[in-house]
């Protein structure tokens, strides 16, 4: 009772009726959880000063949402990479996968509009509903009412599974709406908690009201970072943990049912703080690692301002062709050419089609600082992938 209860509907299942956030009674703030509070706002607090080292972060927060698409959406089941989004961003026809890219780059879209939108919005479910329309503008799940909670009752489970045979059967709708308003007034007054225990509640009771009939698992990892950016724990959006549920996802969705089970959202809170503190670290040592390469690779363009400038480009854009370097550098295609030559003999950028049209450039050692940290193998159905009448 404490997170929830299960209800008897009249078709012959149960579904789920959260509770209100705060769960009562509070959390327990043992050892254990304080101790790992503790580590989390550090780990943090490290990850939000070293960006601001970072001769412009801005850049760099954009590769970090790129990363952060991909994974998140590897998770419901799509099968693009990094590389398949920057060749979709640079050329759509010429993309591989374009469909799943097109997924990828509406979840950047739902970021970027959220994070916008809190400079004159509050996060509420209005906002959530803006975001869910722009996450799933014509992609897979399109005709599922974008941007609209649903009206019908969803269900989560293996494939072609039913409401009788459903591993989790979230609120129906009337009991859902009850739930979102519980839900906004504890994400705009949630008394003397601390900003990382909201989210990791938050981040739960959303999954479990599962408003939307498609793109729940995305937004509820997307409430992640923006109610940290939101409470200003963050400057920018730099903490993203797909790739920590990604490798842990037997153990996230155990916990997410030892919620509405046994109401032990203790042990929710230490697996999404753990979570923090793995997440922030990797993040600090990756942002140090591309602050020590930017370094390194402008000594060995130093003699060459156009190549220069557009090195400082690639930590945006790290897939170019020469049409595209020649636009941003404003000069003939020629010297285009030539300068990417010029990166191609540092090391720096190596052609990745072995056409000799339409060439693409990837910087090697850029990317690999992302790709070593979970953008392995796409995975299959996530908790957001919900079935429905």
């Amino acid at each position: 009772m404490r997170a929830g209860r299960y209800v008897q509907q009249m078709p012959g299942y149960r579904a789920f009726i959260p509770a209100p956030l705060p769960p009562e009674p509070r959390v327990e703030f043992e050892g254990a959880l304080t101790s790992l509070l503790s580590k989390a706002d550090r780990a943090l607090g490290r990850l939000d000063g070293v960006s601001s080292i970072l001769p412009n972060p801005d850049l760099f927060v954009a590769m970090y949402v790129r990363h952060e698409a991909v994974l998140s959406s590897q998770i419901e089941g799509t099968q693009s990479t990094l590389e398949d989004v920057l060749e979709y961003e640079l050329t759509e026809r010429g993309a591989r996968r374009a469909k799943d890219a097109q997924e990828v780059v509406n979840y950047i879209a739902a970021m970027n509009h959220g994070l916008k939108r809190l400079e004159t919005l509050p996060l509420s479910l209005r906002l959530l509903r803006e975001i869910h329309a722009r996450l799933m503008d014509g992609v897979r799940g399109s005709e599922r009412s974008p941007g609209e909670f649903r009206t019908s009752q969803n269900w989560i489970g293996p494939q072609n599974c039913t409401l009788k045979t459903a591993t989790f059967v979230p609120p129906p709708p009337h009991e859902m709406e009850a739930a979102l308003g519980n839900l906004e007034k504890f994400l705009h007054a949630p008394g003397d908690l601390p900003s990382l225990i909201v989210c990791g509640l938050a981040h739960a009771q959303f999954e479990t009201i599962h408003p939307f009939l498609d793109g729940n698992g995305r937004i509820g990892r997307l409430l992640i970072p923006l109610l940290l950016c939101e409470r200003r724990i963050l400057e920018r959006p730099l903490l993203y943990l797909s790739v920590y549920l990604k490798a842990h996802r037997a153990e996230y969705y155990d916990r997410l049912t030892a919620i509405r089970t046994d109401g032990d959202w203790e042990g929710w809170l230490r697996f999404f703080l753990r979570g923090v503190v793995e997440v922030s670290a990797a993040s600090t040592n990756t942002a140090r690692s591309i602050l020590k390469l930017r370094e390194e690779s402008r000594q060995k363009l130093s003699s060459n301002a156009q190549a220069v400038r557009l090195l400082d480009h690639l930590f945006e854009y790290p897939l170019i062709s020469v049409r595209a370097a020649e636009q941003f550098l404003e000069c003939s295609y020629v010297t285009a050419a030539t300068v990417i030559e010029q990166l191609e003999k540092a090391g720096l950028l190596r052609e990745t089609t072995g056409q000799k049209r339409n060439r693409l450039y990837r910087y090697d050692p850029y990317l690999a600082l992302f790709e070593q940290h979970g953008l392995g193998t796409p995975g299959g159905d996530g908790e957001g992938r919900s079935a429905v009448r």
